[in-house]
This record gives structure tokens, sequence and C-alpha cells, in this order.
């Protein structure tokens, strides 16, 4: 034993052993002069859910957070079997709370009372509102980038067109836009069905949190390719036959839908058909197939019927007697200077001027019998050309139309006006 004690290395491992026990025992006092027994340790409990207790028939909370942290502090088996388990509650009672504003506090239950527990936040600022339903018609909405070069939307419809939306009254009071927007790939032809989410936003397009019934629409879009309707004008090509002096040309289709290549619709105003008379002899009407212009994919139709009204000056004499050829009936003339051309059917919106003729006179030279003639005078006629087509500013052409008494034959100085037409 002596010579044991007596050894430098024994010495040394004895005073290594009552340094580490004097160690414990000092590290054990400062912990029980903090409070803190041994054995205790802590821990966070994250993203916990928050209970709300209230009417939520008739009220709506906002301010609740989805989640709080929870810090925990005891016995360590304790901590580790809480944080394991989570068979405890926080909640928020507002039950007894009037409509308006408050602070309240976060509170737990089935958490032992060994425990100390903290949360993050421990009070939260809450809102309670009057809950409302209100009805919303709903805005169907596509981004037109994503058709094809030359094709429109028409319409666009929505089933159902109305929807439900519950939530504090003054979200409600704030909604500015309902929409449910369409989507799809780019270059797009045809019309199309779709489902569509709804979305409910504020003045400045900020998604509000609300309830909505349904969530989803149908969304109806109807495409075609661009399209434009325009005048028709007929324009006469040729000379009659000798003895037949042209009256008028009418048809019945005043206007035609064309479509096709935009740029190309933008730059007509109206559709010219020419109408050979070189081989009309009489009264008459007839079919002209249309010519498809550059540019355009469809007219509305094909071909028009045309109804030409002439006068034969020359009439065929008929005789008895081959060898005694019997007089034909001697006609006078008649001109009219400076008749002027009326404007008929403009719309009060606009205003016209003459851009040729300059003054919008012509001369009208009438022929009938001797006796006719002498009973004849301006205000038995009219000469005026037909704007009621007019949908827009811009020179346009307008042929020329004769009333007058139905025994007098006519012939004008110029066969159609250029009008400038402007917005009144």
């Amino acid at each position: 034993m002596d010579k044991m004690m007596g050894n430098p290395w024994f010495l040394r491992f004895t005073a290594l052993f009552l340094a580490i026990v004097l160690f414990v025992f000092v590290r054990a006092g400062e912990e029980n002069a903090n409070g803190k027994p041994v054995g205790d340790s802590a821990d966070i409990i994250r993203d916990i859910k928050v209970e709300v207790y209230y009417d939520n028939e008739n009220l709506v909370v906002t301010g609740i957070p989805e989640t709080v942290n929870m810090a925990i502090e005891g016995p360590a088996n304790l901590v580790q079997t809480t944080k394991l388990i989570k068979d405890f509650t926080l909640f928020v009672d507002l039950r007894s709370l009037p409509m308006g504003t408050h602070t309240v506090p976060i509170e737990h239950e089935n958490i032992s009372g060994k425990l100390n527990a903290r949360l993050d936040p421990a009070t939260i600022k809450v809102v309670i509102e009057e809950k409302i339903t209100k009805s919303f018609k709903v805005d169907p909405e596509m981004n037109e980038r994503m058709l094809a070069e030359d094709f429109d939307v028409v319409k666009m419809e929505v089933d159902p067109s109305t929807i439900e939306v519950t939530g504090p009254k003054s979200v409600i009071e704030s909604i500015s836009f309902v929409k449910a927007s369409v989507t799809g790939d780019d270059g797009l032809k045809e019309s199309f069905e779709q489902k569509a989410r709804v979305r409910v936003l504020d003045k400045d397009l900020n998604k509000l949190n609300v309830t909505i019934v349904p969530e989803q629409v149908n969304v109806k879009v109807d495409i075609v390719e661009y399209n434009k309707e325009i005048p028709i004008v007929l324009k006469a090509k040729g000379k009659p036959p000798a003895g037949v002096t042209l009256d008028s040309i009418e048809t019945d289709e005043k206007t035609i839908w064309l479509s096709g290549s935009r740029k190309v619709l933008e730059s007509l105003d109206e559709f010219v058909v020419d109408v050979d008379i070189s081989k009309v002899e009489k009264q008459e009407t007839f079919d002209i197939e249309l010519k498809k212009p550059d540019g355009i994919s469809k007219m509305s139709t094909n071909k028009i019927k045309v109804k030409v009204d002439v006068t034969v000056v020359e009439e065929e004499l008929e005789a008895t007697n081959p060898e005694t050829p019997v007089e034909p009936e001697k006609l006078a003339t008649k001109e009219f200077t400076e008749f002027a051309v009326t404007v008929n059917g403009l719309d009060e919106q606009f205003n016209s001027s003459f851009h040729k003729p300059a003054d919008g006179l012509i001369v009208l030279t009438v022929t009938a019998e001797q006796d006719v003639i002498d009973t004849l005078d301006k205000k038995d006629f009219t000469v005026y050309v037909d704007a009621s087509h007019v949908k827009e500013e811009g020179e346009k052409t307008f042929p020329i139309q004769v009333e007058g008494p139905t025994d007098v034959r006519w012939k004008l100085s110029e066969e159609e006006v250029s009008l400038s037409i402007k917005l009144a």
C-alpha cells in the first residue's frame, strides 16, 4: 500500500478524479441556483394549428394566424412526449365577444402542469365581422395574343353567368372584379369551351380571401376569321347598243360580308361589281358571279341578281304594208342644267361634302313626246344618292339615282358622285 501511495501515477489519477467530482458538484449547484432542476430540458414545437371558437354561421373572423410556435420547458421525458404526441390544443375563444376589433390571448389545454409553455405570438389582433353572401356576374377574359393572325373573338359566354360569394361584409363590399380567365395554345383559329377558375379581385386587382360557389365555370369562346361588311357598288361597263339608253342598275343585295386578311379588309370601303351593258337591249334581270378579291377567304354570297332598266330610243316600226313605212313618233329633249344631287339616308353622326362633281351639280337630259316635254319642270324629278349604308368616315362613291314621270326617259351628265364623309 505504501508503495502504491508513493507511486506518482497513482497520485496523478487520484487528483484527476477529485477534480471531476468537484466540477460536477459545482455545476449542479449553479443549476439549482438558477431554478432549473437537474434533468430538465427545453424545446420548440413549430407550426401548431390554432382552433377558433365563434359563431361561424353568422360571423367571419380575420387575423387568426394559420400556425404558431410554442416553446416548452420541463422534465426531459415530458418535453419529448409532448413534442412527439402533440395531444394538446391551442385555441382562441371569441364566442363572448361582440363584432369589432379585439386583442385576445392564444390559450392552450391538455399540456402538463409540470411544463412551462410560451407561445409566439402570445396574443393576436382579430376582427369579427358580419358574414354576408352576394351574387356577382362573372366576366370572362382571354389574352387575344393567343389568337392566330386575322382571327377575332366575337363572343364569350359563361355558364353559370353568376356566382355566390360569401365573406366578411367589408371584403364583399370591396369586390370590384369577378373574372374567369381561359388559357390555351397560341395560334387559335377555332371556337372552344373550357373550365375556368373564378377569381374575385378588389380595385387594385388583389385576390380576396372569400368563399366562391361554384369555384369553376364553363366558358365558351367563339372565334371567327376577321370580317367586315361593306356596301356593294354597281358600275356599268361598256356602251349599250345603238338606240338604247341606260336608265338604272339595281340589286337587292346592298352589302356583302367578307372574311380574310385584316390588312386587305381595312383597305376596302366598297365592293365594286362591274355590269356589262354592251348587250342589254331591254329591261332584264340576270345573275353576276362575284370575284373573290386577293386576301379574302370567304364571302357571304358568291353571286347577286342585277336588274337593268333601259329605254329604247328608236322604237321598232310596224307597217301593214312593207312598201309604206309608218313614220316614228317625234320625240323632243330638254336639259335641266345645274341640277343638285341630294344625299339621302346619311346617319346624323356624319356630314358629307361633294368631291366629284365639286359642287354636286349635274345636267339632266330628258326625252319624251313634245306635249309631255312642254309640261316638265325640275320639280318633277328627284336626283339623289343613297348613303344609308355608310358606317365610317372616308371618301365614298355612290351611283346617282333618278325618280321622275314614267313616260319620260333621261340621261345624266355623271353616272356617280364622290362624297367626303366626316363625323359631325
